[in-house]
């Protein structure tokens, strides 16, 4: 019975840790909650741990599905090259350390803006492009997140069934 409290405690970590993780994309997100309800279902070793980790698979795929198709199809319209991504992430991560909390945002975006305005030059349609961009990825970072909470109550829902029905 220790080893299965030991296991509900560290997959609950795993899952706020893979949620905080869906928003700072430092953290490997979704992939993480996916190893918390593994870890919890290999050590209960019963049917409730097995489909909650199945469900809960469900809606991790579900989630990293839609936030790549979210994103991935709103920057192919606009034609906005993979490459100015990169350098929004290495600028994203530069500015991570240079600004805590919010410079890994700041970076991200400011590394963009001047990779399209490099690219097009011409700052409006560079600001425009990185605008779409930025919310291309903030509606993939919602659909992740909210597949991450639907994930964590469908655990929930498996401990509660599990330890007290």
């Amino acid at each position: 019975m220790e080893a299965q409290i030991a296991a509900t405690i560290v997959c609950g970590l795993l899952i706020a840790i893979g949620t905080l993780g869906v928003v700072v994309p430092v953290l490997p997100g979704l992939v993480t909650v996916a190893a918390g309800l593994l870890v919890w279902a290999l050590v209960l070793q019963n049917t409730v741990g097995w489909v909650v980790f199945a469900v809960g698979l469900v809606f991790v795929a579900a989630g990293m599905l839609a936030g790549a198709v979210l994103t991935g199809r709103r920057l192919k319209e606009r034609r906005i090259p993979n490459y100015s991504i990169l350098v929004g992430v290495a600028a994203g991560i530069v500015g991570m350390f240079l600004l805590p909390v919010v410079g890994l945002f700041v970076g991200f975006a400011a590394g963009l803006l001047l990779s399209e305005f490099v690219r097009r030059r011409d700052f409006r349609a560079a600001a425009s492009a990185s605008a779409v961009a930025l919310k291309a990825m903030g509606l993939g970072i919602l659909a992740e997140l909210g597949c991450a909470f639907v994930v964590g109550s469908v655990w929930t829902v498996g401990v509660i069934l599990h330890f007290f029905l």
